[in-house]
């Protein structure tokens, strides 16, 4: 007899609702890249019907590599999640570079380039009077 986790489950399923379609399921996260699908840690949680004798140092060793496997599993989907997080971030960078290049005459206003104006003819001013100096300084040479 298969056990559905809640009623929610059930529901879905006499409605015959794909599970990859359906957003809330684990079915759909695995398939949209939302969690980790291929990972050794999940080899761990395989059901293996074999019946094993028990043996409390083999039971005490279980708990404490159920543990460690926790911990990893837990390291290997916060990375997975920021590795996803960064992506969106690098995305959303490039769209406001974007934006910002294509509407750059909305951001600089007319008095934006006052001061490289201002440079720009004091320098053609000293290059002016450099050009008069020379000419005089030839025609005092003749």
């Amino acid at each position: 007899i298969f056990r559905f986790c809640r009623s929610k489950c059930h529901a879905a399923f006499k409605k015959k609702k794909n599970p990859r379609k359906v957003k809330w399921t684990k079915a759909y996260r695995k398939t949209v890249g939302k969690e980790l699908v291929v990972d050794p840690s999940f080899e761990f949680e395989k059901r293996r019907n074999v019946p094993i004798k028990y043996n409390r140092k083999l039971w005490n060793n279980a708990i404490d590599a159920i543990k460690k496997i926790e911990t990893i599993k837990q390291k290997r989907q916060n990375l997975h999640i920021m590795q996803r997080l960064r992506k969106g971030r690098e995305l959303e960078q490039e769209r406001d570079i974007k934006e910002v290049q294509r509407d750059l005459s909305l951001i600089r206003s007319p008095a934006a380039g006052l001061k490289e104006r201002k440079k720009l003819e004091e320098t053609a001013e000293q290059e002016e009077m450099q050009d008069s100096n020379d000419e005089q300084e030839q025609q005092e040479m003749e």
